[in-house]
């Protein structure tokens, strides 16, 4: 059953929250231990008496919200009172919070039960979710190779049917590039829409971002629903209350003018049949009255990078420093946060400033192109899936021959556009390889266009019910 579909069937009283509790920890009893997508598992029985206590309130006709009853697991970067925030590092394993993120309390306030957390990798570094203290996520399609990240747990666990939606964040990509790899919807929504709190600095942190993630597009528009609105803790989150995510998403779509941003004329090194598989997507845009046109970046696209590389530098050091503090700690953190780490030190307040100029510059230049363009279209990824023993790809194979990546994280440069410029961003999926992989496409909305981008995904949702209907090999 989709999420709204369970909704009604709790508030209707034709399902209780008990039986819907029961059904989920066993349908995660049985996949769980092939898959680790759910870290933190609370107790059986608390949980059915939370479940329980959820049925007496709507027996009593009180209910808290569209997600009341509905179990939950929370991504393991975010803050759920009395459930450890591992963040995937050893250094955290035995951290407890006492108090919720403002997105966990939101989802709690609506009435959903927090069951326990979803993988990621070590402080969410890297689109691959595997960590030191719980081991890695495997694919809901293969369960060897990566699930994604770092909401990679969340993607896997709702694709398997552990969770009716899930949470996550999105800094590089984190919502959509496991959500194309595991056949779901993941929306990174536009900066300051969903509050992320807490935060060490609430004015530059919100290149990451909380938000939702669902198997349908009513489903996660409806999450996104209890996500977003304003909190004056974070001074620029968008002061628009979330309601409207609640109204119909049904519209005609005709006319509406999508640049298709392929590879970035090659820019961008992409393996076979990823740029196909999305020009698949796009004809269905086009089925729709859509007009699809293949469009240039039309600014260098390196020096995106490099500006993209200064931001990520100071903003992940620094949520990195506490824990470089005592020198000990280094031999527990991996090598590719040490990397960040160091990349940022000596960095100078001119040159960081000149960075911000120069994404000040990327966010007109998008300007620029939404004047000819409603969406902008990108593949989610540049690599299908790939085996979950590596770290991360050290090269990507295409058509044209193989080109070696300078970075961890230099293959999944494709999501970096849509974060830099602050805009809404959803991954749709665009159906699977001959090897049965799944892949995905970001449409790419106007500034603080959330709502309009969804109408256009629930449209092109209704078209592609053939790849939607592919369920993993493991729910037979």
């Amino acid at each position: 059953m989709t999420a709204c579909a369970l909704s009604d069937a709790l508030h209707q009283k034709g399902l209780s929250s008990r039986e819907l509790m029961l059904a989920t920890l066993d349908q995660i009893d049985r996949l769980n231990p092939s898959f680790n997508a759910v870290v933190s598992l609370q107790d059986r029985e608390g949980l059915l008496a939370q479940a329980a206590a959820r049925d007496a309130q709507l027996a009593r006709g009180e209910s808290m919200g569209w997600l009341h009853g509905m179990p939950i697991a929370v991504k393991d970067l975010a803050n759920a009172a009395g459930l450890p925030t591992t963040l995937g590092s050893p250094l955290m394993k035995n951290f407890v919070p006492q108090d919720d993120s403002v997105m966990v309390a939101r989802m709690k306030a609506a009435g959903a039960i927090v069951i326990g957390k979803t993988n990621t990798p070590e402080f969410g570094l890297g689109s691959h979710s595997f960590n030191e203290v719980f081991g890695a996520t495997g694919n809901a399609y293969d369960a060897s190779k990566t699930a994604g990240g770092s909401s990679g747990g969340a993607a896997v666990a709702l694709a398997l049917r552990m969770v009716p939606v899930a949470d996550g964040s999105d800094f590089m990509g984190s919502l959509r590039n496991p959500a194309g790899w595991n056949n779901v919807f993941g929306m990174r929504p536009s900066q300051g829409r969903v509050p992320y709190y807490p935060a060490q600095d609430v004015w530059v942190s919100q290149l990451g971002t909380d938000g939702p993630m669902a198997r349908t597009v009513s489903d996660l528009a409806m999450l996104l629903s209890v996500q977003a609105g304003y909190c004056a803790q974070t001074p620029l989150s968008i002061a628009e209350s979330g309601a409207r995510f609640a109204s119909d998403l049904r519209t005609d779509v005709k006319g509406r003018r999508i640049g298709w941003l392929a590879n970035l004329n090659g820019y961008l090194p992409m393996e076979a049949g990823i740029l196909d598989a999305c020009e698949n997507g796009l004809r269905r845009l086009e089925g729709l009255g859509c007009a699809v046109t293949p469009t240039a970046l039309g600014t260098a696209p390196e020096g995106v990078w490099q500006t993209w590389l200064a931001w990520r530098r100071v903003l992940v050091a620094s949520r990195l420093s506490p824990f470089f503090l005592q020198a000990k700690n280094r031999a527990l953190i991996k090598p590719e946060a040490q990397w960040e780490y160091d990349q940022a030190q000596g960095m100078s307040a001119p040159e960081f400033l000149s960075a911000s100029v120069q994404r000040s510059a990327f966010y007109q230049h998008m300007l620029s192109l939404f004047e000819r363009h409603d969406v902008l279209a990108l593949p989610v990824a540049q690599v299908w899936p790939f085996p979950k023993d590596w770290r991360w790809p050290q090269e990507i194979v295409t058509p044209q021959g193989t080109v070696a990546m300078d970075t961890y994280h230099r293959w999944m440069e494709v999501v970096i556009y849509a974060t830099l410029a602050g805009l809404p961003s959803i991954s749709v999926p665009v159906g699977f390889n001959a090897q049965g992989l799944p892949m995905g496409m970001q449409l790419i909305g106007k500034p603080q266009g959330d709502f309009e981008l969804l109408q256009l995904a629930k449209a092109y949702e209704d078209t592609i019910g053939d790849w939607l209907s592919v369920r993993p090999a493991a729910l037979a």
